[in-house]
This record gives C-alpha cells, sequence and structure tokens, in this order.
C-alpha cells in the first residue's frame, strides 16, 4: 500500500461533541490510521494515514463531522508520511498562541 499522509485543521463548532472520537472511528472504519487532538483554540488537528482514497473519504467525514459539530472549514495539507502510523490515537490538547 501507498501511504500519504493528510494533516488537517477542523474549524468550528467541534470541541465538546464528541468530534475526536467520532473522527477515530470514521479512520479506524476506513483503514486510515494517524491522531487527533483538541487545540486551544477550538479547532482540531488530526493527521490522516493510509491510501489515498480511504483518507479522502476521512476528510469528506470530517467536512461533516458527529451529529452535534457544526464544521465551519477544514484546510489539509498532503504529504508523504516520514513516520508510519499503525494505529489512530487521540492525542492530549496541544497549546496554540496566536
Amino acid at each position: 500500500m501507498n501511504r500519504i499522509n493528510a494533516h488537517i485543521l477542523v474549524h468550528g463548532l467541534v470541541q465538546g461533541v464528541y468530534y475526536r472520537y467520532s473522527l477515530k472511528k470514521a479512520a479506524v472504519n476506513n483503514s486510515v490510521t494517524g491522531w487527533a487532538r483538541n487545540l486551544t483554540d477550538g479547532r482540531v488537528e488530526a493527521l490522516l494515514q493510509g491510501d489515498k482514497e480511504k483518507v479522502e473519504k476521512v476528510i469528506e467525514w470530517a467536512r461533516e463531522g458527529p451529529p452535534r459539530a457544526r464544521v465551519s472549514k477544514v484546510e489539509v495539507e498532503w504529504d508523504v508520511p516520514a513516520k508510519i502510523h499503525e494505529v489512530f490515537r487521540i492525542r492530549s490538547t496541544k497549546k496554540t498562541w496566536l
């Protein structure tokens, strides 16, 4: 399998609505690995790794999110994996400084 990375930033009402755990479920269901974490500015950051078509399916899901989420924007940066992720993990919150 040719792995690709998509680094995404999800904007909107995406914290406190089970967004990260729902994203993990969508990723696992599509055989996508990586991680997701909250940022202190209210966004969710994630790294999705896997087959490009499967990663794209997870990104499409991310644009909607779980029922209580209100996604306003998803930024995507494509990259070649420097590190292979074997599973999808929820990471602790990362502080951001604007």
